[in-house]
């Protein structure tokens, strides 16, 4: 099949069975796309032409480009690739799958970097005055730290999602919901930010079902929620490294810090595997071994 027929039908396949999120699908699109682009340079531009060595040299070059690539890259890439060919074979499109031997790189473990108490407190009231973006920039900030929702689920709530009972109801990877409490602090600021802004919000643009709006009326946009968090983390001046999953990270070491069970908080993210939660437990355990060697008189 001629590659961009393949990749459109992959693509379909991914959009419409698989139910995946439209940042997966354009992250893949990224990744085949110069896939396809280096076979049409080398001459191929049949899905049929590429065989293990082909696929093998592609990595290779990747692997040892200058400046080198994260490993975390390289390994969604490959898994980008090895995903096309799976289903190109396994659709009869093409007989044999080329990457059936292909290994992902050992991506190194890192620990989520999580805030302490106090400076998520003191991110939570960066936001402050009662300008109309400031109170809604404290709903959003109190939600994800108080649910540990990510940004894209967070901007893809609607108003409706907020069910009765301190509860909420979140979308995540792959369209799976979720519910989740949200804590009367959150609440309390999300109830604020609806009767007080969002109102005079969705006056200026077209109508909206959704619960965080922009400036102008329009849902606000993964982008601008990580925007209003680099903002707030430089008006409380942390100077600790911020990224869109920091609040996350923090909701999910805090309760095992508090002594939530590794399941609850499994549950509470979202994660399809306990052994993606468990990489928490491990910051934890960091934290448990400083308080000891300070406190017990013969840790030393």
């Amino acid at each position: 099949m001629q590659l961009d027929r393949a990749l459109d039908a992959y693509l379909r396949h991914v959009t419409i069975e698989r139910g995946l999120s439209a940042h997966t699908i354009s992250a893949y699109r990224r990744d085949l796309g110069g896939y396809l682009a280096w076979l049409e340079e080398g001459g191929i531009t049949d899905s049929g032409e590429i065989s293990q060595a082909v696929v093998g040299r592609f990595i290779a070059e990747r692997s040892s480009a200058v400046p080198a690539p994260a490993a975390t890259s390289l390994a969604r890439l490959q898994s980008s690739v090895r995903g096309w060919h799976r289903f190109l074979a396994r659709e009869g499109i093409e007989q044999d799958d080329p990457t059936g031997r292909l290994r992902p790189p050992k991506a190194p473990r890192r620990l989520p970097k999580a805030l302490t108490i106090d400076q998520v407190e003191r991110l939570l009231s960066a936001p402050s005055g009662e300008d109309p973006l400031g109170i809604r920039d404290r709903a959003l900030l109190e939600l994800l730290y108080a649910t540990g929702a990510r940004v894209s689920e967070a901007v893809g709530l609607d108003v409706d999602d907020l069910a009765p009972g301190d509860v909420l109801r979140l979308r995540g990877k792959g369209s799976k919901e979720r519910i989740v409490p949200i804590g009367s602090y959150a609440r309390a600021a999300v109830d604020s930010y609806l009767t007080r802004v969002r109102p005079g919000l969705a006056a200026k643009g077209r109508a909206s079902a959704k619960l965080f709006l922009g400036a102008r009326g329009a849902p606000l946009s993964r982008q601008s929620a990580w925007l209003v968090i680099r903002a707030a983390a430089e008006h409380a001046q942390i100077t600790a490294e911020i990224s869109p999953h920091t609040l996350r990270h923090s909701f999910a070491t805090h309760l095992l810090q508090g002594g939530a069970d590794v399941r609850v908080v499994q549950e509470l993210l979202g994660h399809a595997s306990v052994a993606t939660t468990q990489i928490y437990t491990h910051v934890s355990v960091e934290a448990l071994r400083d308080i000891y060697a300070t406190s017990h008189p013969r840790a030393v």
